[in-house]
């Protein structure tokens, strides 16, 4: 059955609905769900979008979304084996089925099966010997198998590579080969396929047969087939597994019997348009392959008692990395037609794919982000989390499309209430300038009161009176504050939780030498980077101060305490500084001087590297090449390709008249913009922002001060600190404002759905947990990868995607010349 909580609630718990889902298509608007015979789980079919979420015909052109043969005329996503009557047994032969008599750590290492096996290569035909990972010396001979009515499975006619299908007698296929692909004239000659097998090195873009292997750029040993040829891939951008004392189940495996926890298994966010690239490990050959998160778990306790001991943590890999999870990953998605292009990877000549190139090499794009159960706001005198969504599964937002279906008393409840949200827990503070939430831990600038660390991981317990823990005992004996002059900003270089120094702190009967061996030598893993133990504090009198956060992640309670690692203001340059972004081991802090950026490469001996006068300068947001910034003015784009030298765009400005913080998601920007409510700018291209629409919901939202975004189900979320009116919730899209919510980045359409009055007036919204982002832009890796050896690409490999060797930037087109 479906192990979703949700299941009980909807249809798909009933196995009589299950085995006839995929008859209700003719009458389904946004989806179209797969026969699964009454598995349980929910499929739904994947079709050809552009990355707006219009639909595409198979000559590209767009299908309207109120056309009642839309999903006869868009292009169904299947893969081409499948298309041509292919099964699982029709790749994957006897030994992949059944194994070799030896143990495999990981799947993707027993398979014997390869691309080229049967496909061959640009230099030649196939040899139909497999020449997989689990291939045994030599390879295994495809050309003597046969099938069932003794014909043989493969055969070579008149030049051509014929396969008969193993569960079908009267089903054979011609197999695509790549070298006639490549040959002006064979008939089956793709000058596409040509010009992407045959392209060299470089950035003069030069293609043809007589470019020679080790100089072409995407030859089979640097990077596997499906890499081009994949049209899309499932990402899960987190799932949600509660336990709950109170109620038992059996055990499914192992031992079996009953555990005394019920666990649910609660997808929160799965998109098909998230193309990312990364390293296989050495069994692969260390090639370039599509990478997926696969399990951004976080984690829920629920006792006996129905007390929520804790809620939706993520855990911390072995490793020390981040488990928001990455794999390489073969999604089984092959097409011809609808395959990846030269845009897809590279700068486009029409510098419109800053955002899908952000979310190629695992940056990260803020489109997928996790806020939760709760919203935590800061104020001018406390910090407040405020629920936003219902406990019970599916958590919909409250207010929100979802809960209007999943909920209905409720929503109709909410919306008796004036759309005010009826539960949240304050704590006195200082003046919140910025906030963070990382795992137990929420991290305040508190103006004069310095930065403080608080344990929230309470925050929902009933059985808990005091739900922000400054300290559980006496200070002598727990102290996570940094005392400063007026703390304006705190910000970690990443906020999924990590240890760094699980990488190199003896346990499990290991020295520290020995532990950091396994990681990094038996297990292969890469270090962190020393950033990484640190948060970083902005004080507008002290400057830039650095505090070693790692005490608070190692399971020791007796040494909670944070102390000052670093205070750095040289010649004054940081007075005033009030907002801090990083990218990689480069530091964006907004100060009176305007723009600086430090180079934080080695955290002790911060480098000024460069100052962009600016006048009154807020705050700021880095995807991939461009940082976007505000001032007194309106929106500034500055180039950072090189972060040393920036470069402003002069003729990228947006004038507005109060311009605070700025929050990028895929292809829009988002700027709270005080009375003017909420700016939504389109920076698809980011040299020529477009101002798409000034949003206040009828004059409702007018002191608009920060703003984050954040994915929950299938919508898309803002939550606004709107000053002196608190927090303001909008749904951005939805199935019944924007039918193109299965984009990459659909237009919003916003929404206040929820409003909820602060005490004070709300300055700061802590960012949702990065789900996307196994990297930062200097290649430092975050998340771990699930393969042995796999990796994010370090930041050479990342350059040479779009800079020459000058470090300039190079543009291709799709158009074949």
């Amino acid at each position: 059955r479906n192990p979703e909580e949700a299941a009980i609630r909807g249809k798909w718990s009933d196995t009589e609905f299950l085995d006839k889902v995929s008859e209700l298509n003719p009458q389904l608007k946004d989806t179209q769900f797969a026969d699964y015979h009454g598995h349980g789980w929910n499929f739904r079919a994947i079709f050809k979008r552009d990355r707006d979420g219009t639909l595409l015909d198979k000559d590209g052109q767009p299908v309207s979304d109120a056309d009642p043969d839309k999903f006869k005329k868009a292009v169904h996503m299947a893969s081409i084996h499948m298309d041509a009557g292919m099964h699982c047994m029709d790749c994957h032969f006897a030994q992949d089925s059944h194994g070799n008599g030896h143990i495999y750590g990981e799947v993707a290492q027993a398979i014997e099966i390869d691309c080229i096996d049967c496909h061959g290569t640009v230099d030649a035909y196939p040899t139909l010997l497999t020449s997989g990972p689990a291939a045994p010396p030599g390879g295994s001979d495809l050309r003597l198998l046969r099938n069932a009515d003794g014909k043989r499975r493969f055969e070579w006619r008149d030049g051509k590579l014929y396969q008969r299908s193993a569960l079908d007698n009267n089903l054979e296929w011609q197999v695509s080969l790549v070298k006639d692909s490549i040959n002006k004239d064979h008939p089956d000659y793709n000058a596409k396929a040509a010009r992407a097998k045959l392209m060299s090195t470089g950035k003069e873009q030069q293609w043809n047969v007589d470019v020679i292997p080790e100089n072409r750029a995407h030859d089979n040993e640097k990077m596997a087939c499906f890499t081009c040829h994949t049209s899309w891939m499932t990402s899960c951008a987190g799932c949600h597994l509660p336990i709950q004392a109170n109620w038992k189940t059996e055990r499914n495996k192992y031992e079996g019997g009953e555990t005394r926890n019920y666990a649910t298994y609660n997808p929160q966010v799965v998109r098909d348009q998230m193309f990312q690239l990364g390293k296989h490990g050495p069994a692969k050959g260390n090639r370039i392959v599509p990478v997926r998160s696969s399990s951004a778990l976080v984690l829920s306790s629920t006792n006996a008692n129905r007390e929520k001991i804790y809620i939706q943590q993520p855990p911390v890999a072995a490793s020390g990395y981040s488990s928001q999870a990455f794999a390489p990953h073969f999604p089984h998605t092959v097409r011809k037609t609808e395959t990846k292009q030269c845009t897809d990877c590279h700068l486009s000549e029409e510098n419109d794919n800053n955002a899908i190139m952000a979310q190629l090499l695992l940056q990260g794009t803020n489109f997928v982000n996790f806020v939760g159960y709760n919203t935590w706001v800061g104020t001018e005198g406390d910090i407040n989390a405020i629920r936003v969504t219902e406990w019970d599964e599916p958590q919909a937002v409250i207010g929100s499309y979802l809960h209007r279906y999943a909920y209905p008393d409720w929503y109709k409840d909410h919306q008796s209430n004036n759309k005010v949200l009826t539960e949240a827990y304050p704590h006195s503070s200082g003046s919140v300038g910025c906030l963070q939430l990382r795992g137990e831990y929420l991290y305040v600038a508190e103006g004069s009161n310095g930065m403080q660390a608080y344990d929230v991981a309470g925050i929902a317990n009933k059985g808990i009176s005091q739900r922000f823990i400054s300290a559980p005992f006496s200070p002598l004996g727990h102290d996570t504050q940094i005392d400063s002059k007026n703390a304006t900003c705190v910000v970690l270089p990443t906020n999924q939780p990590i240890h760094p120094d699980r990488q190199h702190k003896g346990r499990y009967g290991l020295d520290d030498k020995a532990m950091e061996k396994l990681i990094l030598e038996t297990n292969l893993e890469q270090a962190f980077h020393p950033l990484y133990n640190y948060a970083l504090i902005t004080d507008a009198e002290e400057g830039l101060i650095l505090t070693d956060i790692n005490t608070l992640s190692d399971g020791e309670p007796r040494n909670n305490f944070l102390e000052r690692k670093l205070t750095w203001n040289e010649n004054g340059i940081l007075n005033g500084a009030r907002h801090v972004t990083i990218g990689g081991h480069y530091v964006y802090i907004a100060a009176d001087a305007g723009l600086v950026v430090l180079n934080m490469d080695t955290p002790a001996q911060p480098k000024l590297v460069a100052v962009v006068p600016l006048k009154n300068a807020r705050a700021s947001a880095l995807q991939f090449r461009y940082l976007f910034v505000t001032d007194a003015s309106g929106i500034h784009v500055f180039d950072v390709t090189n972060p040393e030298q920036p470069k402003q765009v002069e003729q990228a400005h947006i004038q507005l008249d109060n311009a605070n913080r700025i929050y990028v998601a895929r292809t829009y920007a988002y700027v709270a913009a005080g009375k003017q409510g909420i700016a939504i700018i389109d920076v698809e291209k980011p040299e020529q922002p477009k101002l798409l629409e000034l949003f206040n919901a009828n004059g409702q939202l007018n002191d608009a001060r920060d703003i984050v975004v954040a994915s929950t189900n299938a919508s898309l979320f803002a939550y606004v600190a709107d000053g002196q009116n608190g927090l303001k919730v909008l749904q951005l899209t939805s199935p019944d404002t924007q039918p193109k919510f299965y984009g990459f980045s659909p237009e919003p359409k916003p929404q206040l759905i929820a409003t909820y009055k602060t005490a004070y007036p709300a300055l700061s919204v802590s960012k949702g947990l990065d789900r996307d982002r196994a990297v930062d832009e200097t290649g430092h890796q975050i998340a771990v990868f699930g393969r042995i050896g796999s990796r994010p690409l370090t930041q050479e490999e990342m350059q040479k995607l779009y800079l020459d060797e000058k470090g300039k930037p190079w543009f291709v087109s799709n158009e074949v010349k």
